[in-house]
């Protein structure tokens, strides 16, 4: 990656400048973020919200490498990732981002603890050190008692935990959740939500958290809405 002559923000962990990002829709261009500017500090926990449509997925995905933006510069650490290529850059999200999205995409043929340890397997952990971090991970997500459940017998929030857990299999820098309780009735919601805010804090990590969950949004250090495709701090300085 090429490290860039602008001074990045003290304690900055991912920088966000004039982010543009535009889709064609029936012969039509439609500029769905414009001019998106962003520092998201190293172990904050931000919330984004605004109205559906907004872009809060699209901002996401962005900064979690899973699309390219049109115009502006996303920075890690001060160092812009999209002038990586799709190789590099695929390598460089599995070691750094955990994703947890509304729907879990578990694999159903499989256990709780083979779904965990997949992304170390792919990752090239040996089954042993896999077998061992998953099973302490879903020790640490209230499921100790559901290790060898298929996913299809667990509940909708016991999923979810399940998601939250494989996330964090190759202890990323940074977790992306859009809309993580979106899914969940109340009593799972909450458990979700105070899952998330306490793993964050006690693994130092970088967190984004896409929702319209009110009471998470508030729970975090700080609150972005997104309006007009720009970002406006609600809450937080």
């Amino acid at each position: 990656m090429a490290e860039l002559s602008s001074n990045p923000a003290a304690a900055a962990k991912i920088q966000v400048r004039g982010l543009v990002k535009t889709f064609r829709t029936n012969g039509n261009l439609v500029e769905v973020l414009r001019g998106v500017d962003l520092d998201i500090r190293a172990g904050e926990a931000l919330a984004v919200v605004g109205a559906s449509g907004v872009g809060k997925s699209t901002l996401l995905h962005i900064l979690g490498t899973l699309e390219r933006p049109t115009v502006g510069q996303i920075l890690w650490d001060g160092e812009e990732v999209f002038s990586l290529d799709d190789r590099r850059l695929a390598a460089f999200r599995n070691r750094k981002i955990g994703f947890v999205f509304q729907f879990h995409y578990l694999l159903p043929e499989f256990n709780a603890l083979e779904n965990v340890m997949m992304p170390g397997l792919i990752g090239r952990l040996s089954p042993g050190a896999s077998r061992e971090r998953a099973e302490a991970l879903l020790v640490r997500v209230g499921l100790k008692e559901r290790l060898s459940h298929p996913v299809s017998a667990l509940s909708g929030g016991e999923q979810q935990r399940v998601a939250v857990a494989r996330a964090l299999m190759l202890e990323p820098e940074v977790l992306l959740a859009d809309e993580p309780t979106g899914n969940l009735d109340s009593k799972s919601g909450t458990q979700v939500q105070e899952l998330l805010l306490g793993l964050s804090q006690d693994r130092g990590l970088t967190a984004v958290i896409v929702t319209h969950n009110l009471e998470l949004a508030r729970a975090l250090d700080r609150q972005i809405t997104l309006t007009d495709g720009k970002a406006l701090i609600l809450q937080g300085d």
